[in-house]
């Protein structure tokens, strides 16, 4: 491992019990820094009620930690948007917002959206369908932020264990064995062409709080790339020091099958080379296969391809900033 990376592991590496409560409140209370929450969502009712409910229950009323909870909701057809309200969180539909910008699907489209309607200093991310969620997960990442002026972005770092069994309460799960395209593509991809981040231990991890002030800084991949991206981006801004990770346990979520799976490395593959070689293009689709009732038969996906700019540079949101 570079020495770079053992440096950056033993000083930018924490665990959420390194940061009481009660400090980083003090610190969000000297500096006068504010939160905001945001759950990025599509058809996760059965998961995002206790997650807003659990931070607003927590990290609002018992501790003013949090200014705001905002689901995005991109096209949910359960009761997604009604839960999330019930539960306390201000809910924003995706089409909603920067309305002369048609929206395109994907979940970095929503994150890069969810920055012209929150007002927090410091965003968190935190993706809806997680289950036995704690709020060690918002207070872990946002933590560095408030007590660490050169701390610009956090990662959580946890356990993953992959469910074996029927999701019921007595079902099998294998430890550590969750994350599978960041062990088969993102993490060989970093270690390859940005070996400086190879200590984050969850690259590709939907929870994570940065500072609006580099988030509006850099360009959003519309589609699963974005965590990727967002990292290789923030690196060559800010420098690996400005980065940093905290563990907050394990984390519980709904798997994917293979075939997802696949395309979301297809997407993180393409973030890469983008980012590797601007304006060498390669084919940005993915073909799979299904067996039919002739045999095997081809599917071909389109891959995310598209990015959205640098929040500073859409009109509306400086336009906000000045009012």
């Amino acid at each position: 491992m570079l020495e770079e990376v053992e440096r950056w592991l033993a000083t930018r590496s924490w665990s959420v019990a390194d940061r009481p409560l009660h400090r980083i409140l003090a610190a969000k209370q000297r500096t006068g820094q504010s939160v905001s929450v945001v759950l990025p969502a599509l058809n996760e009712e059965e998961t995002v009620g206790d997650i807003v409910a659990a931070v607003r229950r927590d990290l609002v009323r018992q501790v003013p930690l949090v200014d705001e909870i905002v689901v995005v909701d991109s096209g949910s057809t359960d009761h997604t948007s009604e839960v999330a309200a019930a539960a306390g969180a201000r809910v924003v539909h995706r089409d909603d917002i920067l309305p002369r910008l048609p929206a395109v699907p994907g979940k970095g489209e929503v994150l890069w959206r969810s920055l012209l309607v929150t007002g927090g200093d410091i965003v968190c991310f935190v993706d809806a369908d997680l289950r036995e969620f704690s709020s060690d997960f918002v207070s872990g990442i946002v933590g560095p932020l408030l007590t660490d002026p050169d701390v610009d972005l956090v990662k959580a770092m946890y356990d993953r264990p992959l469910l074996t069994g029927p999701e019921e309460p007595g079902a099998g799960r294998t430890a550590g064995q969750g994350g599978r395209v960041t062990e088969l593509m993102a993490r060989p991809l970093l270690n390859m062409h940005w070996p400086q981040l190879a200590g984050f231990v969850q690259p590709l991890g939907g929870e994570y709080a940065a500072r609006r002030s580099l988030l509006e800084q850099l360009p959003f991949p519309v589609g699963y790339g974005v965590e990727l991206g967002m990292l290789v981006d923030a690196l060559h801004l800010v420098g690996l020091d400005a980065l940093a990770q905290v563990d907050v346990g394990v984390r519980k979520h709904r798997h994917q099958d293979g075939q997802a799976l696949g395309r979301m490395a297809a997407a993180i593959y393409r973030t890469a080379q983008l980012r590797l070689a601007r304006g060498h293009l390669v084919r940005p689709s993915l073909t799979q296969f299904e067996r039919g009732a002739d045999g095997f038969e081809p599917r071909t996906y389109s891959v995310d391809t598209e990015e959205r700019p640098p929040m500073a540079e859409i009109a509306e949101y400086a336009h906000r900033r000045v009012a």
